[in-house]
């Protein structure tokens, strides 16, 4: 499991950042990409990963500001492009008014695509669980920003115990069937007669993970329960410590108040995301050091970087 960042900046692209855009890349999990948010320029920056585009299954969108949905166009037209591969349904998730801006831009651009789009759709009255699969569960909560947003978070169901196979050859089981018996919790009698209790080799369940990812938000309760004992949560940090008064007003946060959310919740890992062009290279260290003062475990985020959950 793991996270690629596509577009990092806040607002509008610059030469180091583009716009918003993040994949969640569940390949040994479901064999799978989510992504939240596609602003401009990301089918571009997808070009430069190992993403393939057919892969992406769902798409999460916090918000309807251009800087988090103008890339949508393209890239659902460009997926329709895999010619060499098979067409599969796709879902997008979002506000309310995110089928129509897609729908429109395809009509009006005359773009017809091979695969089917599953919209779900919500407002303030429709939030909580919005997605339960036999391995993920997504939840969606109300942020505070300019316009209706909101953060999700991710919760990996727990997961299978390991199957102890050094101590189950031990004991004489031959690999093989009686293997795959024992790990799906079947007792078994070897032809010595030993009775094998399958619990006594496998291990307790390991709890999922925990992801949470926010949208623009100024800092708020519901940032931090989306976050409660996340392994990541990614906060955006569009402004730096002093700034705090201009972030409310714009709708943001500081880099501080991120590392609030963080430690109030007790996640495990903040990643600081959706970065001003104001910061320039020799700002972000100092965004982080300043950040490390409330959260320790903090990293500033860059274009295409790879965070292994």
């Amino acid at each position: 499991m793991d996270i690629q960042f596509l577009g990092t900046g806040a607002g509008q692209p610059s030469k180091a950042r583009n716009v918003s855009s993040l994949a969640l890349k569940l390949l040994d999990e479901i064999n799978e990409v989510w992504l939240f948010d596609c602003g401009e320029g990301t089918q571009n920056r997808i070009l430069e990963t190992t993403i393939r585009p057919r892969k992406v299954s769902k798409i999460f969108i916090t918000h309807l500001h251009g800087d988090h949905i103008f890339g949508l166009p393209g890239f659902l037209s460009s997926r329709a492009f895999q010619a060499n591969e098979e067409q599969t349904d796709l879902d997008i998730y979002g506000p309310q008014g995110i089928k129509s801006f897609v729908l429109t831009s395809l009509r009006v651009s005359g773009s017809r695509l091979p695969y089917r789009i599953h919209f779900h759709e919500f407002d303030q009255d429709s939030l909580g669980k919005i997605l339960e699969t036999d391995k993920f569960t997504v939840y969606a909560e109300e942020l505070d920003h300019t316009i209706f947003c909101v953060g999700y978070r991710v919760m990996q169901k727990d997961l299978e115990g390991t199957l102890d196979a050094e101590r189950l050859k031990a004991a004489g089981v031959p690999f093989g069937p009686l293997f795959g018996k024992i790990k799906n919790g079947q007792d078994v009698v070897l032809e010595d007669g030993t009775k094998i209790k399958a619990a006594d080799y496998i291990s307790a369940p390991r709890p999922g993970k925990i992801i949470t990812i926010l949208g623009d938000t100024r800092k708020t309760n519901a940032s931090v329960r989306l976050a409660v004992n996340a392994d990541v949560l990614v906060h955006e940090s569009t402004y730096g410590k002093g700034d705090e008064k201009i972030a409310r007003n714009h709708g943001h946060s500081t880099n501080m108040q991120a590392a609030q959310v963080a430690a109030e919740a007790g996640a495990k890992r903040l990643l600081l995301n959706h970065i001003s062009a104001r910061f320039l290279s020799k700002d972000i260290s100092q965004l982080k050091k300043d950040a490390a003062t409330v959260f320790e475990n903090v990293h500033v985020v860059k274009d295409l970087e790879e965070v292994e959950i």
